[in-house]
């Protein structure tokens, strides 16, 4: 009888699956790390803007609270950007002829508002309110990372759904007071779950419905 396949045949087709196996598997851990990679969620990514704006001076070292720029966070779904106006309450009267104050100076002169380049942004079929968030305790540190500490504006935090959803899932570790809702660096006195629980029955969130699609998506 003539042998159809070689005495090596099995030890090949051993070598060929497992080939496949191995480049199956390597390709889903690719194909995951690079949907998780800085370059797709865009964190760690500092856009060149009109002007060099630092967090970390006007923030960190000056101790300018978030709400003066970012006047609608309390109240509106967008934190909003300072018109230049609120810019120029300051910088009318310090580094009035800087170079890189230039934009600035010309905004406000032809009334245009600087076109700055947005760093938190979500997708459009994702709903979100600021104001709810800040209502409920959740910090801007929690989402936005140390900005106090950030010479240029990046994405702290990768806005994935999974993000949103660890939060949603169980908020209390999350959670502060109000008084220290844009305090950088804030770290809660005691046990933290026992303090975010209380503010999280105080302020009525209904941690069983944060999930549910209708949340985030409408």
């Amino acid at each position: 009888m003539t042998q159809i396949f070689s005495p090596a045949a099995d030890t090949w087709l051993r070598l060929f699956l497992l080939a496949g196996l191995a480049l199956t598997a390597g390709g889903l851990v690719m194909v995951v790390g690079v949907a998780r990679s800085d370059y797709v969620t865009s964190s760690n990514f500092r856009p060149s803007q009109p002007v060099p704006f630092s967090h970390r001076h006007h923030a960190g070292e000056l101790g300018i609270d978030c709400r003066y720029c970012h006047s609608s966070v309390e109240d509106g779904p967008h934190a909003g950007l300072p018109p230049t106006a609120t810019c120029m309450t300051c910088h009318s009267q310090i580094w009035t002829n800087a170079s890189m104050l230039a934009p600035v100076r010309d905004s406000l002169a032809e009334n245009k508002p600087l076109s700055w380049t947005r760093v938190a942004k979500l997708p459009d079929y994702v709903f979100f309110r600021h104001d709810v968030h800040i209502a409920k305790g959740v910090g801007c540190e929690t989402c936005h990372g140390r900005i106090d500490e950030m010479a240029l504006t990046y994405r702290a935090k990768a806005f994935t759904m999974q993000f949103c959803l660890d939060c949603h899932r169980d908020p209390a570790p999350n959670l502060r007071p109000a008084n220290a809702i844009t305090a950088m660096g804030w770290k809660p006195q005691g046990d933290v779950r026992a303090a975010g629980e209380a503010i999280a029955a105080h302020e009525h969130i209904r941690v069983g419905e944060l999930t549910h699609c209708y949340v985030c998506h409408r």
